[in-house]
């Protein structure tokens, strides 16, 4: 299933304001029905520098990419990482899945 990027202030905002959290230890998931699947990262500074943010986003993409198979319809999801020593894709790739199940996505 192909996903599109969820780029607009206010899409994010809307998401902040009305989506529905989901939490694991690596991960905080903000999930609201939507006509097309859209997908939002929001990486902060506390993170890194810039090439430590950006590849938490390109791990997060690509599981969210893989596990996107298992949802059940069209969602807008807003992915934030939270501060950790160490970001694997591994981990985040496990923490989505399991939050879809959780939420029954």
């Amino acid at each position: 299933m192909k996903y599109y990027r969820l780029k607009k202030q206010s899409d994010f905002q809307k998401l902040f304001t009305a989506g529905t959290r989901l939490f694991s230890p690596s991960l905080t998931m903000l999930v609201r029905p939507a006509k097309k699947m859209t997908l939002g990262i929001s990486v902060g500074k506390r993170h890194g520098k810039a090439v430590q943010r950006n590849r938490i986003k390109r791990l997060l993409r690509e599981a969210f990419r893989m596990a996107i198979g298992e949802m059940k319809g069209a969602y807008a999801v807003v992915l934030l990482p939270k501060v950790g020593e160490k970001y694997s894709f591994h981990t985040y790739k496990e923490d989505i899945e399991r939050m879809i199940k959780r939420g029954r996505l």
